[in-house]
């Protein structure tokens, strides 16, 4: 099938490329299967079509504050209400931001900022009250990051832990709720046109290929019937050029941007 819908189907399209079965594929199973984790996991963790950002409304527990930390596993239990397909909070690729928790914001009608829009809403008809009121937003939003800046996030997907640099038990209490951004990567068995990305077919088409010429490197001029030699060097070092290749167009092409903090 010219457009694989399923994990099979891109396994079989990667060895027709390669002259299956015209030309006996020297390679196990085993081995394609690992070969394609291989592939699906950098797709996943580089390719910006591997992931999508999204927003998860975490409670927080008595166990979380004693700790110190978060263990994301028990958000992802939160996933399918936003329909993300993430198994384990191991599918979260990476955690961007935590939404401020404190109640300093506009839906509190006591805040500064709540009182300010709503004794200048009938001015602000006007077209230069808007800059004032742009001026004036810009200098509260400068003085809270000075008295309640966001909290600094460390996250790791080895440990699957969330830390927020915070007082837990002054800052946070338990029952409340937050609300984190994060990137996490999606099922290509649930979202099955991962299979036919035009990327990921040449990839893991490469990468059968080197395991091909891996093996028979094995057996370097040795002399088949008719007088034909295997050559298993020359087709390794043409599918880890080809591996090579793949990979650095993938960075400077499909590689989401990296965030920077300023300050």
């Amino acid at each position: 099938m010219a457009q694989p819908t399923s994990r099979q189907e891109l396994k079989d399209y990667c060895l027709r490329q390669l002259g299956f079965p015209v030309i006996e594929i020297n390679a196990d199973d085993e081995q394609l299967e690992d070969r394609l984790d291989d592939a699906l996991q950098t797709f996943s963790e580089y390719h910006f079509d591997g992931v999508m950002r999204t927003y998860f409304k975490h409670q927080i527990t008595s166990t979380e504050i004693s700790n110190g930390y978060i263990d994301t596993d028990s958000i992802a239990a939160n996933a399918a209400s936003v329909g993300i397909a993430v198994e384990s909070g191991k599918q979260i690729m990476s955690v961007t931001r935590v939404f401020e928790f404190s109640e300093s914001g506009t839906s509190n009608i006591f805040s500064v900022p709540y009182q300010i829009a709503l004794n200048d809403a009938y001015g602000l008809r006007s077209p230069g009250m808007m800059a004032d009121y742009t001026i004036l937003q810009n200098h509260l939003s400068l003085i809270r990051d000075y008295l309640d800046p966001e909290k600094a996030i460390r996250f790791s997907r080895v440990t699957n832990r969330l830390y927020l640099d915070m007082n837990w038990s002054e800052d946070i209490s338990t029952g409340q709720f937050i609300v984190l951004e994060a990137y996490v990567a999606l099922n290509p068995n649930t979202y099955t046109e991962i299979y036919n990305d035009r990327f990921l077919k040449k990839y893991v088409t490469a990468l059968f290929k080197r395991q091909w010429g891996s093996n028979l490197s094995k057996y370097e001029s040795v002399q088949l019937p008719g007088g034909v030699s295997l050559n298993g060097s020359q087709l390794y070092s043409e599918g880890n050029e080809e591996v090579e290749r793949i990979e650095e167009q993938m960075q400077d092409m499909y590689e989401l941007p990296t965030d920077f903090f300023t300050g």
